[in-house]
């Protein structure tokens, strides 16, 4: 194959992948039932001026299935961990005890899990949105090649692989998620 369709295919690749773990990413983010630190992740602390993901001015950890146990480095940085969770509208209402922020987190009720599984389909839906992007980029580039006629069509069936092959494992990502956020 040409040396020029072999580099828009890796760079189709790339942006393939690159939208796949954008999508991993967003899911981790997406509450299922029990407990987990990724719930926290987009969660920025006001550390001395300067805003800071939680995980870099404290630990998070999950004792049990129902809780959240953030443990800041500094004992200072409690009441502006505690204000950043309130102010990152969660729905969590985390309790200080002085020492360790402790968040219990509520069962979900059917009508918020349903609420998920939809927030999951769109972010699945937005990740084959890349993958359609990429595809159509990746064909516009083929199309403007001085390679012949049957090399374009193979080149493009090529990226039609590619592309089914992505969507599939979207599919397949959003429905062991939803599957996660539907058992009770």
């Amino acid at each position: 194959m040409n040396e020029e369709v072999e580099f828009i295919l890796d760079t189709t690749k790339e942006a393939m992948v690159n939208a796949i773990a954008h999508l991993e990413k967003e899911l981790r983010a997406i509450r299922a039932g029990k407990a987990t630190p990724a719930m926290l992740a987009n969660v920025m602390v006001d550390y001395y001026g300067a805003q800071t993901p939680l995980s870099q001015v404290a630990n998070v950890t999950t004792p049990d299935p129902r809780t959240i146990a953030i443990q800041p480095w500094e004992k200072n940085m409690l009441q502006p961990i505690e204000k950043a969770v309130m102010i990152a509208n969660l729905g969590f209402n985390p309790m200080n005890n002085g020492d360790i922020i402790m968040i219990n987190v509520p069962p979900l009720t059917e009508e918020r899990r349903i609420g998920l599984a939809k927030q999951a389909k769109s972010e699945a839906e937005h990740a084959k949105v890349g993958i359609r992007n990429a595809r159509k980029d990746a064909n516009n580039d083929i199309k403007k090649t001085d390679i012949s006629e049957d090399l374009k069509k193979d080149s493009e069936a090529e990226v039609q692989k590619l592309t089914d092959a992505y969507v599939k494992t979207i599919e397949d990502k959003l429905s062991v998620k939803e599957k996660e956020i539907m058992t009770v």
